[in-house]
This record gives structure tokens, C-alpha cells and sequence, in this order.
């Protein structure tokens, strides 16, 4: 994916290397996040705001119009620093620098599609760190991978990441591009209001309903990075799109249960299967539309 002519988004910071413990504090509610560990699939763990697989444990929710709805929340602009407070500099490495690129476009995209519906974007903050860091939704470690904090407005990555999806999916740029325009998408998700409105409706149902909710959150989020990629079709090179679906494959819950011996438990879903994963990224890319992204229409 052609990127290198994209000054570094200034949308970052750099927390440098920290501990910090496992669990996470309350505040966000966090919605998941596009690689997620097995721990909660195995044993069936409700875990906080910011780990990678969130089991929701209630909720049912259906939306009446199904569109996305470019209102905004009326948030407050999230800060913009480069610098960490331990002096550590952001997009100083060539995996950061590449994240940096893909977050400035991200914020073209979305920037052009909110001001479309008369609206401004309001960007999220790309935090790196290593091993372990403090978000608005409690302690991060990087075994946790990928995820968006909604208290902060935050997406963190620790970037050796991309090593692990490289084991995983044979990687490649546009595969890593995808799990930050993914978790961008939750980021849509929580200035459109739907975040909120799914946490509502899973504060009253039970534990299989609020996690099948919780796949539809993380299909529109996985649609979301492929209508980025759709805006972004010129810098597009060959065996990018194989390469993302080879990523979203790779994720599906059946597939993460099989590996880890368990037999797939449809119940215990909570970001989809390989199939509907690649499907709803395939969705954005073909449409370039976030109002295809409707995970949440009454059948």
C-alpha cells in the first residue's frame, strides 16, 4: 500500500515501555478490537474496557433507520502530541512512522465523509507503547493486541503486533493498515452515538444476546476499515485486498475456537467468523459507503 507520500498524522503519542497490570478499570466500556486473545474463549471471562475480546454480558439492541448517522456526539476534540510524557517520540520507527500514514489517512477519509454530511470529524489518538501502558479504560499489556479505549478516545497498539500477524496471516502492509482502520472504525461507532446505544441495550439483556450484539460492533467496524480502503483505492497495490482477507480470515472466532481445540460455540462469538469478517470488510471495499455498513437493521 502506497502510503509514503502522507505526512505522519500528529494525532499520536508515544508511551514508551511499561508494566501494567492485566486488569482493566471500568470508564469506557470498552468495544472491543479487531485480534483478540483466547483467554475469555476458552474459559468464558467477562473482561473490561480495552481487552481484545470483549464477552459482552448483556444486550439486544436493533436500530430503526440502520444509517449512519454523521450527528456526532458533541465530544471534545481529543489532544494532539507526538511526545509522550517520558519524552518518547511517536513515528520514530518504520512500523510506527507506517501506522502514523495510515492513521493521516484515515483522517482524510473520514474527515471528507463527515464534512459530506455537513459534520466535522473529530480524530482519535494513536497511543504506541511497549509491553505496557495506562489507558483512559485501565492498564494495557501488548498480549492484549490491538483496541479502542472510548473513554479517552484512544486506539493503542503496541506494534510488535504486526510480528504476531505475520505468524498468523503471513501479514503484509495493507493487513496491518487494516487493524488500525478497524479500530478507527469503533472510533466512527462512538462519535455516530452507536457505541453508546449498543452499551445501553447490552445493560439489559442476557450474555449470548449482548455478545451476538458485540459482533455486529465489530462486522461494522471490520465493513468501516474496508470503505476506508475503498476511498483510498489509488494507493492500493496488487495482493493488498488478498492480503486483508487473509487477515480477517484469520480472526474469525470458529477459526481462533478450532485452533485452540475448542469446537466453535456460536453463542460465545462476539467479532464474527472468518466468513463474515471477510465478508463485511468485502462489504466496504465494494460499496465505499459507510451506510452499507448496517449490522444493526431488524431482519
Amino acid at each position: 500500500m502506497r502510503l509514503d507520500d502522507l505526512d505522519p498524522s500528529s494525532n499520536t503519542r508515544d508511551h514508551g515501555t511499561g508494566g501494567g497490570g492485566f486488569s482493566m478499570g471500568g470508564g469506557g466500556g470498552g468495544m472491543g478490537s479487531l485480534i483478540f486473545g483466547l483467554l475469555p474463549l476458552l474459559f468464558g471471562r467477562k473482561m473490561g474496557c480495552g481487552t481484545l475480546l470483549i464477552l459482552a454480558v448483556v444486550g439486544y439492541f436493533l436500530f430503526s433507520s440502520g444509517m449512519l448517522n454523521l450527528g456526532g456526539t458533541g465530544m471534545a476534540p481529543t489532544e494532539t502530541a507526538q511526545q509522550g510524557a517520558g519524552g518518547n517520540q511517536a513515528c520514530d520507527t518504520q512500523e510506527e512512522l507506517f501506522a502514523c500514514r495510515v492513521l493521516k489517512s484515515t483522517e482524510d477519509t473520514w474527515g471528507a465523509l463527515f464534512a459530506q454530511a455537513g459534520q466535522r470529524y473529530q480524530p482519535t489518538t494513536l497511543n504506541f507503547y511497549q509491553q505496557g501502558t495506562q489507558s483512559g479504560c485501565g492498564s494495557a499489556q501488548s498480549a492484549m493486541g490491538p483496541f479502542y479505549c472510548p473513554a479517552d478516545q484512544g486506539v493503542y497498539l503496541d506494534t510488535t503486533f504486526f510480528q504476531q500477524m505475520q505468524q498468523m496471516s503471513g501479514g503484509g502492509d495493507f493487513a496491518y493498515a487494516y487493524v488500525i482502520a478497524h479500530e478507527v472504525g469503533h472510533h466512527i461507532q462512538n462519535l455516530t452515538g452507536v457505541a453508546d446505544q449498543v452499551r445501553r441495550a447490552q445493560a439489559r439483556a442476557s450474555q449470548a444476546e449482548g455478545n451476538a450484539l458485540q459482533v455486529r460492533m465489530e462486522l461494522q467496524a471490520d465493513c468501516y476499515a474496508g470503505v476506508w480502503a475503498a476511498k483510498n483505492a489509488a494507493r492500493i497495490e496488487p495482493g493488498d485486498i488478498e492480503e486483508g482477507m487473509r487477515a480477517a480470515h484469520a480472526i474469525g472466532d470458529d477459526k481462533l475456537m478450532r485452533d485452540a481445540g475448542r469446537a466453535p460455540v456460536e453463542s460465545m462469538f462476539t467479532h464474527g467468523t472468518s466468513e463474515q469478517r471477510m465478508a463485511a470488510l468485502k462489504q466496504g471495499l465494494q460499496s465505499g459507503d459507510p451506510n452499507s455498513c448496517d449490522y444493526f437493521r431488524s431482519n
